[in-house]
C-alpha cells in the first residue's frame, strides 16, 4: 500500500470526519531565507523543571501528571469554518499578548476560527500571520492575560534521539489528550506546502520524528520535553492506510516542526507579517543512496548532500555549485554533480543537515562556507544565501 504524510487536522464534514492529506515527492527543490534581525521577548509563564530522582514507576508517574498539570492550561483547540465545511486542530499560547501558535493547515481557508481553552473559555481569534514554508500560524485572541498560560519553548538542538516526549493536543476533537513517546530522529525534511513557479516543492526542514501517538486534530498542538517546554510543533504523520471512514491511521511515524524553527520564524511573523527564508537554489534526494548508487556516482564516501539540480540564476549556479549531468545505468540518476558534505566547518551527512544550519542560524545576505568533493577533489566554496523567490 502506498506511504502517504498526511496533515493532522480532523474535518467535519456532513458525512462524517475527514483527514486532510498530502504526499511528499522522493526528491525535494529546497532552500529558504530569513530577514532583519529580530529579537524574541517571549513572556511565558514559568514551568518548574520537573525532576525524576529515580526511575521507578511511582516518580515518572509524578512527572508526566506534575507535567499534564502546568502545562494543560496552555493548550488549546482550534476549530475553523471554511466553505468546505468546519475542521478542528490544536495550538498553545505563546506570550501574554494572546498569540496563539499552530499550524497553517489547521486555519488554511477559514471564515472563522475559534479558540477553545481547558478552562473552557471560548473565544474567536483573529489570524495575524502565516508561514506556509514550515507550516506555521499565527492566531491573536484578545482575552486578559489571567487567562494565558504562555508556555515555555526548549531547544530543540538541545534533543536527543530516544529522549521520552510528549504530545497534548485536539485528536478527532478529544481535547487535551496527552500521548507519550519518544524522539525517533532529528533533522527530517518534508515537502513544504508553498510550490515554485514552476510547480516544484520547496522544502520544509529541522523536522522531529516522534512515536507519541499524534492524530487527526494534533496538528499544531505542541510536542514537549519532560521539563515541560515545547520542542516542536505537530505537524503530520507517515502512514500506510486509513479507516473505513476515511481517517488516517497512526503508524508511529509522526513529525513535528522544531522549535529552533518556530523560534526564529514566529518573532518576524509578529513584527513583520511574514518571515523570508534563506535560498541556496539546489535539489538533493531527500533519502540516501544505496551502495551501488554510490559508486555509479564514483564517490568512494558513502555520505553528503548530492546535487542533482542547479536552479538557474539561483545563488548556487552564482556560486559554481555543479549539478549531475552525466547520464549512469540508472535511469534518472545522473553523475558529475557536486557533493557537499560541510558547511561553515559542520559535517553534511545528508541534505537535511544542511536545511537544518541554514534554516535556524541564517538569513538571506548571508554568507556560508560549503565543503563539496568534485572530480575527486575537496573544494571550500562561498555562497551567498538568496530569499527564497
Amino acid at each position: 500500500m502506498k506511504k502517504k504524510i498526511t496533515l493532522l487536522i480532523v474535518v467535519l464534514f456532513v458525512s462524517g470526519l475527514v483527514a486532510c492529506q498530502f504526499t511528499p515527492n522522493l526528491f525535494f527543490d529546497q532552500s529558504k531565507e530569513k530577514a532583519s534581525e529580530v529579537v524574541a521577548t517571549v513572556q511565558a509563564a514559568p514551568i518548574t523543571q520537573l525532576i525524576v530522582p529515580n526511575d521507578s514507576a511511582v516518580n515518572t508517574d509524578f512527572a508526566l501528571t506534575s507535567l499534564y498539570e502546568r502545562v494543560n492550561p496552555g493548550v488549546v483547540s482550534i476549530i475553523t469554518i471554511t466553505d468546505q465545511g468546519a475542521s478542528s486542530g490544536s495550538g498553545f499560547v505563546y506570550d501574554f499578548e494572546g498569540h496563539i501558535l499552530t499550524n497553517f493547515h489547521v486555519v488554511e481557508g477559514a471564515t472563522t476560527v475559534e479558540v477553545d481553552f481547558p478552562s473552557g473559555l471560548k473565544v474567536h481569534g483573529e489570524v495575524k500571520a502565516i508561514d506556509i514554508d514550515s507550516d506555521i500560524a499565527v492566531v491573536k485572541v484578545n482575552v486578559p492575560s489571567s487567562e494565558l498560560t504562555p508556555l515555555p519553548l526548549g531547544d530543540s538542538d538541545a534533543l536527543k534521539v530516544g529522549q521520552m516526549v510528549v504530545a497534548i493536543g485536539n485528536p478527532f476533537r478529544l481535547s487535551s489528550t496527552m500521548t507519550l513517546g519518544i524522539v525517533s530522529a532529528k533533522g527530517r525534511i518534508l515537502d513544504s506546502i508553498r510550490t515554485a513557479a514552476d510547480k516544484s516543492t520547496f522544502t520544509a526542514g529541522d523536522i522531529i520524528q516522534t512515536d507519541a501517538a499524534i492524530n487527526p486534530g494534533n496538528s499544531g498542538g505542541p510536542l514537549l520535553n519532560l521539563n515541560g517546554e515545547v520542542v516542536g510543533i505537530n505537524r503530520a504523520i507517515r502512514t500506510t492506510g486509513t479507516t473505513a471512514e476515511g481517517e488516517p491511521v497512526n503508524s508511529g511515524i509522526g513529525f513535528a516542526v522544531s522549535i529552533n524553527i518556530v523560534k526564529h520564524v514566529v518573532p518576524y511573523l509578529i513584527k513583520d507579517g511574514k518571515y523570508d527564508y534563506p535560498y541556496i537554489g539546489i535539489s538533493s534526494p531527500s533519502q540516501d543512496f544505496t551502495l551501488k548508487e554510490w559508486q555509479i556516482l564514483k564517490f568512494t564516501q558513502t555520505t553528503g548532500a548530492y546535487i542533482t539540480t542547479v536552479t538557474a540564476g539561483g545563488p548556487a549556479e552564482q556560486a559554481g555549485i555543479k549539478s549531475g549531468d552525466q547520464p549512469t545505468s540508472i535511469p534518472g540518476l545522473l553523475a558529475g554533480g557536486d557533493l557537499i558534505i560541510g558547511v561553515d566547518g559542520r559535517p553534511v551527512n545528508v541534505y537535511g543537515d544542511l536545511i537544518s544550519y541554514i534554516f535556524t542560524n541564517k538569513i538571506p545576505g548571508d554568507q556560508i562556507m560549503l565543503t563539496i568533493i568534485r572530480n575527486g577533489e575537496q573544494k571550500e566554496v562561498s555562497l551567498t544565501l538568496g530569499k527564497r523567490p
